[in-house]
């Protein structure tokens, strides 16, 4: 499956009283849907998942996946402690017809987790799940980041297709890039190469190409019928896809993608969806000024929206931007105003 374009890792919107208002959910994932963006994720970090029970979390994953367009790529948070949870989560998701799961690092016993364990726990769940498999780095939550080494041994599992690294380190998502530069994978793409999903492929109206026997094309009886029925909605190709990259930091998608990062997941995304997609089109352009200036245009937003006030900003930029953002769970609190008034500031010239 190509991952190439922006992702947003959605948020979770919550009541007052703080009961998931799904409602809102189904809100901001029909008005993501109608930006620019790739794909959405859910339950990655910004969805507070670790929040949530485990029936709150399936009811979000249940939620997003009936208000979301056929044509975005969908990506659940499935990451657990222990391989069990993770897999229970993975098999929840691919019966919703999610089209892969995005599994962050066990942390919690960090002094114990050496590569061998990591390799263990990544490989067990990769060859047991039902959907790819992204890893999912993010030291700033976790406190571990996945070694080098460890990422360059994962990437030769079939079933692990891609990393989100969220550790900011440019420099290692240039070494992941040539690490894992000798992976082929093809996969299946549009004529203008876009992502080809099971959840495409099985939308309404939507057809894969079929092959149209000699007998009909000679005019045999009910060759019409054939030939109508064998002719797609759209037409696939394929493309290497490799080992993906996504880079996880707004303010350094354009030195990612120089990188080798193919993609990103930018919490920013959640807020401005089509200034973050504006940066990778440019890059993909080949238009290097204009790519500079897109990304110089977010950059301190990005920084200290996500960085600094983190899931309370980013509801808060939300709430700013006609989505709905609302407040986050407790230990987590809503922004005073001096911040509301930073961030409004920060906002006010980037397109949404």
């Amino acid at each position: 499956m190509l991952l190439t374009g922006i992702f947003a890792p959605i948020a979770t919107p919550f009541y007052p009283d703080g009961a998931v208002y799904l409602r809102k959910l189904e809100h901001n994932v029909d008005r993501y849907c109608r930006s620019p963006l790739a794909g959405l994720v859910v339950l990655g970090s910004t969805g507070e998942p670790v929040m949530l029970s485990d029936e709150e979390r399936r009811e979000v994953l249940r939620q997003a996946v009936q208000a979301a367009a056929p044509e975005k790529v969908l990506i659940a948070g499935a990451g657990a402690e222990s391989v069990r949870e993770t897999l229970a989560l993975c098999e929840y998701a691919a019966g919703l017809s999610y089209d892969a799961v995005l599994v962050r690092t066990p942390h919690y016993y960090k002094p114990h987790l050496r590569p061998e364990n990591i390799l263990a726990y990544y490989r067990t769940v990769a060859d047991r799940s039902p959907l790819p498999v992204i890893l999912y780095s993010v030291p700033v939550f976790t406190g571990y980041d996945l070694p080098l080494e460890v990422v360059r041994e994962l990437a030769e599992h079939p079933n692990i297709i891609a990393i989100k690294e969220s550790g900011g380190d440019v420099e290692k998502i240039r070494q992941m890039s040539q690490a894992t530069a000798h992976i082929r994978r093809e996969v299946a793409v549009t004529e203008v190469f876009e992502a080809v999903t099971a959840r495409i492929l099985s939308a309404p109206q939507v057809t894969t190409e079929k092959m149209v026997a000699v007998e009909a094309l000679a005019g045999s009886p009910g060759a019409s019928a054939a030939s109508a029925a064998a002719k797609p909605k759209f037409k696939t190709r394929t493309k290497n896809a490799g080992f993906q990259i996504l880079a996880g930091s707004a303010h350094l998608l354009q030195e990612s993608l120089a990188a080798g990062a193919v993609g990103a997941v930018l919490a920013f995304a959640d807020i401005a969806p089509t200034a973050c997609f504006e940066i990778l089109a440019a890059w993909k352009d080949r238009d290097q000024k204009l790519a500079c200036e897109k990304q110089e245009r977010i950059a301190a937003a990005a920084k200290r929206i996500v960085s600094y006030y983190g899931i309370p900003g980013i509801k808060y930029g939300q709430d700013l931007n006609g989505y709905y953002g609302g407040t986050p769970r407790l230990p987590l609190l809503p922004l005073n105003g001096d911040a509301k008034a930073e961030i409004g500031e920060l906002l006010r010239k980037i397109p949404n």
